[in-house]
Parts: structure tokens; sequence; C-alpha cells
């Protein structure tokens, strides 16, 4: 029975388990198409969400704002993302896949217009919250798309491609905006990725088919709004508290909203506990009861904080301390980047046949290393030396990403597959979040008492410490077979 299911003959919701007890072992054309359509869809949307942080200064100029209000472009997409992901398993549930995919790039869209054109901060912050509704949409309609379609035994390779989208686009960021800011105004940011979003929606428009069955899910309205102060207030509590210690310390707005957030987040975990007895979670949890997703998210989590801290750290250090400008920047970080999308495809092959322990282990060892030596850089080290640590934790991170990804979602039971999709999305938002924040604090507190290499030296010895809790998560990785049909109850 082909996999893609628009309906059955009596408009009951069918399980994808029921629907396809054996998948096949090729993937039809078909299937090939929506899978490549979908992830250069998410490759674009990615990128978009890094390409504003080296154009923050002529941002400034050109619209008369400060340092704190400008932020709030980033700040405000990371927000968006946050709240808006934990709703995906349920829009995955309800829509079919072509709406949904319809609904994330038309937003993207139309926020990437909106921004081109937008004639002060205002408008172009309003732009940034579209997008990232559209954004936070993709990756989990990505996965929870792969999963549906791709046999267990190819999976590996398929997320190795996933990888191209989730690290090279927010490493190519940087660099994108750079070139284009050497030789053309920042509205050209959105002008350039405009063409590519609007054909992407139209090939889409053209050639998605529906894939697995909708179901007439019941919204909690409560859970909803519990997501804003949940999410929320953690990501952006982190936010400020990362971004605040230049100026004696975190605020305590910052303060407030991390403690309304973690509260939020307590009473929301509570009531999709209660809700999954009456089989309406928002966010259903229940794939936490499978041990190999709670290792990998655990492992995504520290991964995200070591990756995020570097995408912050190094440009600080590259600009800060060693004077280099933004295109040059973006240059030098391109290719950790490359090598990390580049290596993914060919880590999910190995992925296939070897399972994920090897690769996890010499991911993890390789991200401690790079990272210890990240802290021993100083203001003579060769920029060489500097590429080549970035390539050595781009690699790292690589071994890690794929095998975390498919190793924790492969057990689900197709019904959790949207659901497990969106909790990876949302702990990687989180995880980001507190990465940032907990590092770039440490950075500005040593260097104001000790100076810029001494902070940059304390912030990357943290991550390293950090990244040592991988190697202990990565032994613990076994491999996972697909559940069988009906296994995991609902």
């Amino acid at each position: 029975m082909s996999t893609e299911i628009s309906s059955n003959a009596h408009g009951e919701p069918v399980r994808a388990s029921e629907a396809k007890p054996s998948a096949p072992e090729k993937m039809s054309r078909e299937s090939v198409t929506i899978i490549a359509t979908l992830l250069v869809a998410t490759f674009v949307v990615i990128l978009n969400e890094t390409i504003m942080n080296v154009a923050l200064q002529r941002l400034m100029v050109d619209l008369r704002v400060d340092a704190p209000t400008v932020q709030w472009l980033s700040t405000g997409f990371m927000l968006t993302m946050a709240v808006v992901i934990p709703t995906t398993g349920f829009i995955l549930q309800s829509l079919s896949t072509r709406a949904v995919f319809m609904l994330a790039m038309g937003l993207f869209a139309g926020g990437t217009a909106l921004a081109a054109v937008a004639p002060g901060f205002e408008l172009l912050l309003l732009a940034r919250i579209i997008q990232a509704g559209g954004t936070a949409i993709m990756l989990p309609l990505l996965m929870t798309t792969i999963l549906t379609l791709v046999p267990v035994a190819k999976r590996g390779a398929v997320m190795g491609n996933v990888s191209i989208a989730i690290s090279v686009a927010p490493a190519m960021g940087p660099t994108v905006s750079g070139l284009i800011l050497e030789h053309f105004t920042w509205r050209f940011m959105f002008v350039f990725v405009l063409p590519v979003a609007l054909a992407a929606f139209a090939i889409g428009a053209k050639y998605l088919t529906n894939v697995g069955e909708t179901e007439k899910a019941k919204l909690d309205f409560l859970s909803v709004v519990l997501t804003i102060p949940a999410f929320g207030g953690v990501v952006y509590g982190l936010s400020q508290i990362g971004g605040g210690q230049g100026e004696g310390g975190p605020s305590t707005m910052a303060i407030a909203a991390l403690v309304i957030g973690v509260a939020s987040l307590a009473v929301f975990v509570f009531r999709q506990l209660r809700l999954q007895k009456a089989e309406a979670p928002l966010l259903d949890l229940r794939a936490f009861n499978f041990r190999m997703f709670t290792v990998s998210v655990l492992l995504m989590v520290v991964a995200m904080m070591a990756l995020f801290g570097g995408v912050i750290l190094l440009p600080l250090y590259l600009q800060e301390i060693r004077g280099l400008h933004s295109l040059e920047t973006g240059l030098t970080l391109l290719p950790g980047g490359l090598a990390m999308g580049l290596l993914g495809p060919v880590i999910g092959r190995i992925f296939d046949k070897v399972g994920p322990l090897p690769l996890t282990v010499s991911g993890s060892v390789l991200m401690v290393l790079a990272l210890w030596q990240f802290s021993r850089l100083d203001a003579a080290t060769p920029v060489w030396w500097i590429v080549t640590l970035h390539v050595g934790l781009s690699f790292g991170l690589a071994l890690l990403f794929t095998p975390a990804f498919t190793t924790g979602l492969n057990p689900l039971p197709p019904h959790l597959y949207s659901h497990g999709s969106a909790i990876m999305s949302t702990t990687q938002q989180v995880a980001g979040a507190a990465g940032t924040a907990l590092l770039v604090s440490i950075f500005a507190v040593v260097s104001a008492a000790s100076g810029l290499v001494a902070g940059m030296s304390a912030a990357f010895l943290t991550a390293t410490v950090i990244a040592l809790a991988a190697v202990v998560l990565s032994a613990m990785m076994r491999k996972t077979e697909g559940a069988a049909p009906g296994h995991g109850g609902h």
C-alpha cells in the first residue's frame, strides 16, 4: 500500500502503522520529491535564522535604534520559534502535509517580502516574527514526513541530509549576510532569499502530496496559552541574562522572566501529563517513555549548547580580539559549516550500517578536544589553527546530530512522530538559548575583571566541561528499530 494516504474510505483516522505494516525497502520517486522539496525549504528558512546577526550594527545606524532595541530582531525571532514549535505536534496531526507546508512557506515568504520593504524598525520586527512562525513549523514537518515515508534501514542516510539544513544553514548565515552587506543594503538579505522561498512554495504547491493521516485532535486552549510564558519566558530570560552582563549583571526583568518561565513550564508539563489520559495533550510527553528518545534528546541538548556557544563566541573572539571584519569572520567560520553539512549524508549511511555508538562516542570526544583547544586561544593564535579547530568541532557535531535524531525518533510509534519531532525541536531552541546565555555571561563577567582573552578562555572551558556530559550520554546510545505496528499505545 502506498505511504501517501490522503483519506480512507470511511473518513476514519488510520494509523500509519496500520496502513503499512511493512515499510517498502525502496522509496518511490514521489517520496523523494516530497522530501527534497521540504529539505530545500527547511534550508532556506533556517539560513534566515542567523542571517541577521552580522547586520545588527548596520541596522542600528539605518533605522536609528540603539543596541538593546535592534537585538529584538533576533530575540523576537527566537521567542516566536520557542512558542510556536510546541504546538506543531497538534498542527501536523490536524492538517494535511500540503496544508502545513503551504502555511509554513506562506508565512515565511510573506514575512520575507514585508521585511524587504519595511520602512522602519516596528514593521521589520513584525516581519521577523511572521518569518519565525513559518520557520518553527518547517523542521518538525520535515522530520515527521521522513519518519512516515522512509524505511527504517534508510533513515540514517536521509537524516544525514537533514543535518545540511540544521548545521550548514546557520553556519552560512553570517557569511552570506557579510557578502551581501559588503556590496548592498541590508534589505537585500531578504530580497535574495525571497525568490528561493517563492520557488519552494510554488514547487510544493504543485508536487506535494499528503503523507499519513490527519486526525480530529482536540486543541487545549489553556496549553496553547501556557506555551507563551513557559517557553517564551525561559528563552527570553536566558537570552537577556546573557545579553545584559555588560551592564552590571542580569536585569530584574530577565530574572523575573526566567522564574515565570520555569514555573509556567512546570504547569505546562503537569497539564500535558493530565491530558494524556483524555488523549488530548498539545505536546505528547509519552515519547519520553522510550529510553533512547530520552537519551538522544539529552545528547542533542548538550550538543546544541556547544554549537550555539561556538557560533556566538568565535565571532566575538575573531572580531573583538583579532580585529577581523564581518565578512572575514564569516569566511573563517564557513569551512566548518560546510564540513558539517557535507559529512552529514556520509555519516548517515555509516550509521545505517554500524549503529550510533561508534559515531556518537567519537563525535563527543572530538567535540570535547576542540572546545578545550578553543579555551587555549590567545591574541596571537594563527587563523589557520582556528579554522582547523572549528572544522574539528563541526566534524564532532556532525557525528552526533544524525545518530541522535535517528536513534531517538526510530522507536516511536507513528502517532508520536509529530510530537517527538516537536519535542526535539523545542529542546534545541531552549538549549541554544541556555548555552548562549551561560557562555556569554561567563565571557562578560571574566572579561570585565581579567580581559577579553581570559573571558574567552573561561567561556570555552565551561563549554568543555558541559561537553563531557555528551561523552557519558554517547556511551549509552544503542541501535533502535522502528516501532512494531500498534507498539507504544495511544
